[in-house]
């Protein structure tokens, strides 16, 4: 039906307009007003892409959804894709503009067109209605209605300035999980003093990254328990959101049949992600998204200064620790990785963005220094430690190389790790550290990735797991998403690389080098030809 920015009171009711009444009129006006649910599945209808106009009757998780939203003053619905969440959240903001004078309702959603699809289905509900239970309209525009009893409901993009100069009565975020994470971040900070006057919030999506905001939300409302263990009394999660979780097999026509064609046009991590509401990512990140999705981060044991421990050192063992340099301004971090060989677990990291390479240097030492004393006061320690260092050397690593050149390299403790000499190649002197070029990148993702998914390398920091979930695949090679950062990452692959340096020196490392083993052919034979 076509819109315009006029009053068309063929689909609309007039102000002023008179209404007949009767005792039946003034029940189902009188239910309508207590009881949104009554108000949906009463008068409420929806647009079927085939049969057009049909009356809407909620599925039971649909009645959960709706009760969810009339009844906390926040709710977060997870759902899958095509189970009516956008439409039960159409529906109750209807509702609520109708039968809760002078609302204010703001729509926002991942582009201002997408925030009209939802007033469009709004406008649809409320056109459907009979005179006796809408309110007359005052303006009916394209992007906002206002109603005559005061209250409005107004679409936007979500941003920064999404809600300014509102006093959002109710906020209504679809799809939040796909909003770009820093207008996530930006448009939440500058929406709270909004809803901390009051108001109240509704946000659904289908999950994207598990380390947005919406994802955060998420996992707070799912923090309902007390401090006794006991479930909380309303449900809601410490941050106050109400949770409800809708994966696909809970709506009624759907079977394993129809999730297998699914599953094999989609792939298991696309089809978990948006139909079992798991929190895979669906970017074309380097570590498969359902290996980061099983990976658990630790909390750290202890602090030196700005290092997180997250395992104490055991006795011999080999250690690699290496230094992702950085100017040392606020726009990029320095980084320190410590891995146990041959484990391969992560025991430490550092970073920082506001320190100069003498400092980023400092820090390094300080690491190798703390390992050293740690291990040989141990007394099973039968031997000199082995400690393995490294840092990049090209680019902002220049600083770094000069600090180290003007400390002097034996006063580190443990061997400093360097480009291997290629054959032919007559070198006048080595430099120090790793040059890092695409070809080496390239190579050390693959090492990293098999080492990850092969379950040799274990990682136990939460920043270093958000920043593997955004290091994704840009041209021909990898790096952060647009505003994430990676440098925890680029430290990791200057430790895969030092690895192979070290095992080629002799050193035990445990089943850590890439070689096809008999076990490996025996379970998965050589296709054949015929």
């Amino acid at each position: 039906m076509p819109r315009t920015n006029t009053l068309d009171f063929n689909i609309i009711k007039k102000p002023h307009t008179k209404t007949e009444w009767n005792a039946e009129r003034l029940h189902q006006l009188e239910q309508c007003i207590s009881d949104p649910l009554y108000f949906m599945e009463t008068f409420m209808k929806i647009q079927h892409p085939i049969r057009g106009a049909l009356p809407f009757h909620p599925y039971k998780y649909q009645k959960r959804m709706i009760h969810a939203m009339h009844e906390h003053r926040y709710s977060i619905i997870l759902s899958g894709r095509q189970l009516g969440k956008t439409t039960c959240a159409a529906g109750y903001l209807t509702w609520r503009a109708l039968f809760v004078p002078d609302s204010t309702i703001l729509i926002v959603a991942n582009k201002y067109i997408q925030a009209l699809e939802v007033m469009d289905r709004v406008r649809y509900c409320y056109e459907s209605l009979p005179n006796h239970i809408r309110d007359s309209v005052m303006d009916y525009n394209k992007g906002s209605i206002s109603f005559s009893n005061g209250s409005r409901i107004v679409s936007r993009a979500t941003s920064a300035d999404a809600g300014r100069g509102l006093a959002v009565s109710l906020l209504y975020c679809d799809e939040f999980a796909f909003v770009q994470p820093n207008k996530q971040k930006e448009f939440w900070t500058s929406i709270q003093p909004t809803l901390s006057e009051g108001g109240s919030c509704i946000v659904t999506s289908t999950p994207k990254n598990d380390e947005d905001i919406f994802a955060q939300l998420w996992k707070a409302a799912e923090d309902n328990v007390d401090d006794h263990g006991n479930p909380t009394e309303n449900g809601e999660g410490k941050n106050g959101f109400f949770p409800v979780k809708v994966p696909w097999w809970e709506h009624p026509d759907r079977d394993e049949a129809w999730a297998k064609s699914f599953r094999e046009s989609l792939g298991e991590a696309r089809f978990r992600q948006e139909f079992e509401c798991d929190f895979v990512s669906d970017d074309e990140t380097l570590i498969n998204p359902l290996v980061l999705n099983r990976i658990h981060s630790i909390q750290p044991i202890s602090y030196t200064g700005t290092v997180r421990w997250y395992h104490d050192p055991e006795p011999n063992h080999a250690f690699l620790v290496a230094l992702d340099p950085a100017m040392g301004t606020q726009h990029n971090y320095g980084a320190i990785e410590v891995f146990q060989m041959p484990e391969m677990i992560q025991i430490a990291e550092w970073q920082h963005n506001g320190v100069a390479a003498r400092h980023q240097v400092r820090t390094m030492m300080e690491i190798l220094c703390e390992l050293d004393a740690c291990l040989r006061e141990h007394p099973d320690q039968i031997s000199d430690p082995e400690l393995f260092w490294t840092f990049e050397n090209n680019t902002l690593g220049e600083g770094v190389l000069t600090v180290i050149e003007d400390t002097h390299e034996d006063r580190f403790p443990g061997s400093l790790v360097t480009e291997r000499r290629r054959k032919g190649i007559q070198m006048r002197r080595v430099r120090r550290g790793l040059f890092t070029s695409n070809r080496a990148k390239l190579s050390a993702c693959a090492r990293l990735k098999s080492l990850i998914e092969s379950d040799r390398m274990v990682i136990s920091s939460n920043n270093l797991i958000r920043q593997l979930k955004n290091f994704v695949a840009t041209g021909v090679s990898y790096q952060a998403k647009s505003g994430e950062f990676d440098d925890l990452v680029s430290a990791c692959l200057l430790v895969v690389r030092m690895l192979d340096i070290v095992l080629s020196w002799g050193t035990a490392a445990g089943d850590l080098r890439e070689h096809i083993s008999d076990d490996e052919m025996a379970l998965e034979p050589m296709p054949v030809v015929i």
